[in-house]
């Protein structure tokens, strides 16, 4: 679907700068924005792949474990029905925590690790269960202590403070968590309640 939304924006822009007589810079842009989009992209990669060996270190060392033990009481309330000391809630903590440091890219491989040990745990190749909702939810409305990238695109532009932002990215990141999760779980007790069929 995304792919027509933006060959539409590329055509109509394309068409109005040549109507406007413009099209000269719509080609410069487009050359200058791709040699920025590839400076961008290294900029960030650097930030994502330290901390993500820095996850890889922690996991190794045992401190995701610890981490897992920390959340253990309050995940296991939300995620009912799987193994507290599985991989499945250990993937969950893993990405939980990548998105706690800002870290959306990092945290995927851990994301799409969870959903197949969901899928494992609960037996279910064809709906999603309220765990993976749950799950899937929470990693889209992630709770950020650090953002990460959000902070090293910030730098990159010339901030003086990149992590200025942070009481904002808090207050919005808490409330934007707790309405999610408010609103799953009262649609699956809705949808238990009329006797629905899980999607």
């Amino acid at each position: 679907m995304m792919k027509w939304v933006f060959s539409a924006l590329i055509l109509s822009a394309i068409i109005f700068a040549a109507v406007s007589g413009d099209i000269s810079n719509v080609s410069e842009a487009a050359l200058r924005e791709s040699s920025n989009a590839v400076t961008l992209a290294i900029s960030l990669a650097g930030v994502i792949c330290l901390w993500s060996g820095i996850m890889r270190v922690a996991q190794k060392a045992g401190i995701t474990e610890m981490l897992a033990s920390a959340f253990r009481p309050v995940l296991s309330r939300l995620f009912r029905g799987i193994n507290a000391k599985g991989k499945a809630m250990q993937y969950i903590v893993l990405n939980l925590t990548a998105n706690l440091l800002g870290l959306g890219n990092a945290s995927t491989p851990f994301g799409i690790a969870a959903m197949k040990e969901l899928e494992r745990e609960e037996g279910s190749s064809v709906y999603a269960t309220d765990n993976m909702i749950l799950f899937v939810v929470m990693n889209t409305a992630s709770l950020q202590l650090i953002p990460t990238t959000v902070a090293a695109l910030r730098l990159k532009n010339g901030s003086a403070d990149p992590m200025e932002i942070l009481p904002a990215v808090w207050i919005v990141s808490s409330l934007t968590l707790i309405t999610v999760v408010i609103i799953t779980k009262s649609l699956s007790k809705l949808t238990r309640v009329r006797g629905g069929e899980q999607i």
